[in-house]
């Protein structure tokens, strides 16, 4: 079998010469549709019971979806069930509005007002299809006839809600159409079909209707989809009396695109699923989005600030587990196994003010925003290099390693990582990092030192081992190094020297450390460096110095 491209054609689109869409620009969010209880639900092997759906109801609504499209009432008794159950319960907030889906047939119509019985608000989303190959090959039926099953569609559904008012309702009811695979559907013939069900409904800006324009096949690029809006747009008469909603699907990969896209095109209202959840490829991921649009500085009026609590209910009701390298919220999407990466990363850390906006190399936005812990943004394996080791260091130890401490150690931490075969954890490294600066082997060597200064002389008494050693110089440093020198008889120079406070307990150098101190040297066999951490500054320079002297 051999691929044959010539068996395919384009999806006709409109020749819009003088689209506007490409010059705008995103300045808030969309009115966001959740449809996981109900799109997301059909595209499962094991759809979700009653049960399950109201686990996830509750977490939609923490989000902080205002509306939420809960199911198909009039298609199953568990989704009636569920719709019931909403109600009879009163689990639906004042401030969130239920959508439920109906195809443009009376009896369906009729079962959907007597699920949503008591309702306070909702919207009735009525259906029916128009694209070209299901006109033809599945209806067979003229473009006159499908517009009439259109019509009398939102004629039912207008008929119905009255009907619920005569019975006593209060129910406030909102209109919504969607021309079912708008995006394989020639656009001015979705004009026609959408302008007549508006004449049933004779909308206002003051009683909006909502006109939904599904790419149900994704089947144009996000350019020529957002054409498609746009032209949409600009021919629909009362076109102020519609809220123009979207509701993208990803059978190209480009579903988030294609809604970004069609916001600058005019669009009001974003359908779509957590993670992308939905037929064949999926839905619009309405997490990419919206924190797309957070990226940029726009509020998104969705909390995802803790993607763990949510997310481990959706892969539980779904049973999909999330890609790891998911965007925005997959595990390992804020993390840089790279050497290079891992310098520019921790580099731009250093100098990123709080006050300041983010601008950070690698990351996109501050992880910690929505909850994740720096831990997780520098990992170290083979191929990571001496920044990735530092970076951990500081971040889980507070170990501010100077610049050839890291290249020092960065020789043991490439030997841990290929012997582990994978990533190696802070732990490990912090033990790599303890055994090769010989924590713990000269507290018990050093039996006491004296350092007392005369005018611009210090001078330093040791007992190291059982000997003692005395030196000079003009400061604790040089005189322990003239005190090696005189025991010796060898020479040493200080190349650098660098300290700080610090706060660790429990490390094999001492009970409680709240100094650390990192020491390079040039001796006779070359450079040498020696880290130790001690409760005061001048301990643990002793300390850091021998290890380095011993090393020679």
């Amino acid at each position: 079998m051999t691929m044959n491209s010539s068996k395919y054609r384009r999806n006709p689109t409109p020749n819009l010469t003088d689209r506007q869409w490409p010059n705008n620009e995103l300045e808030k969010a969309p009115i966001w549709v959740s449809v996981d209880l109900r799109d997301g639900n059909q595209a499962l092997a094991n759809p979700m019971n009653v049960e399950q759906k109201l686990k996830l109801w509750h977490e939609l609504v923490a989000i902080g979806f205002k509306t939420i499209e809960i199911g198909f009432p009039s298609a199953s008794q568990p989704e009636f069930e569920f719709t019931r159950r909403l109600i009879e319960e009163n689990r639906i907030p004042e401030d969130v509005t239920v959508q439920v889906l109906v195809q443009a047939r009376e009896h369906l119509i009729e079962r959907t007002y007597e699920a949503l019985k008591g309702v306070k608000k909702a919207v009735i989303h009525v259906y029916n299809t128009t694209s070209i190959v299901q006109r033809e090959n599945v209806f067979e039926k003229s473009k006159d006839e499908i517009k009439a099953m259109a019509v009398q569609g939102a004629k039912w559904v207008q008929e119905y809600a009255e009907k619920a008012k005569q019975d006593g309702s209060n129910s406030e009811w909102i209109f919504q159409y969607s021309p079912e695979s708008f995006s394989q559907t020639e656009t001015d013939y979705a004009v026609e079909v959408c302008q007549a069900v508006m004449e049933v409904w004779q909308p206002t800006p003051d009683n909006m209707c909502i006109l939904n324009l599904p790419a149900t096949v994704e089947s144009n690029s996000p350019n020529r989809f957002a054409d498609q809006i746009e032209y949409f747009i600009r021919n629909l008469p009362n076109r102020e009396s519609a809220i123009i909603s979207i509701h993208t699907h990803n059978d190209r990969g480009c579903a988030v695109a294609a809604a970004e896209l069609s916001l600058l095109a005019g669009a009001d209202r974003i359908e779509g699923t957590l993670l992308g959840n939905g037929e064949r490829t999926g839905n619009m991921d309405i997490v990419t989005l919206a924190m797309n649009l957070y990226s940029e500085g726009i509020d998104p009026e969705l909390d995802f600030t803790n993607p763990e609590k949510w997310m481990d209910v959706v892969e539980e009701v779904t049973k999909i587990q999330t890609h790891p390298r998911h965007p925005w919220v997959g595990d390992v999407v804020y993390t840089a196994y790279s050497g290079s990466h891992q310098d520019a990363i921790r580099k731009c850390l250093l100098k990123q003010e709080d006050n300041k906006p983010w601008n950070v190399a690698y990351l996109p936005i501050d992880p910690k925003d929505i909850g994740r812990d720096y831990e997780a943004i520098i990992r170290v394996n083979s191929q990571s290099g001496k920044a990735g080791s530092a970076f951990i260091l500081e971040q889980e130890y507070g170990l501010n390693m100077p610049k050839w401490v890291q290249m020092d150690f960065a020789g043991t931490a490439q030997k841990l990582a290929e012997e582990k075969g994978g990533v190696v954890s802070h732990v490990d490294l912090f033990a790599a990092f303890k055994t090769y600066y010989k924590f713990g082997q000269f507290n018990e060597r050093i039996q006491s030192y004296q350092v007392n200064r005369d005018g611009d002389k210090e001078t330093i008494s040791l007992e190291f081992d059982g000997e003692t050693w005395l030196g000079k110089g003009t400061g604790t440093l040089s005189a322990l190094c003239d005190a090696y020198q005189q025991k010796t008889g060898k020479t040493i120079d200080v190349i650098d020297y660098s300290e700080h406070a610090i706060h660790l307990q429990n490390l094999s150098d001492g009970k409680d450390a709240y100094a650390v101190a990192y020491v390079y040297l040039q001796t006779e066999n070359g450079k040498k460096v020696g880290v130790a951490t001690a409760k005061d500054t001048v301990s643990a320079m002793i300390q850091a110095t021998l290890k380095g002297l011993q090393s020679a």
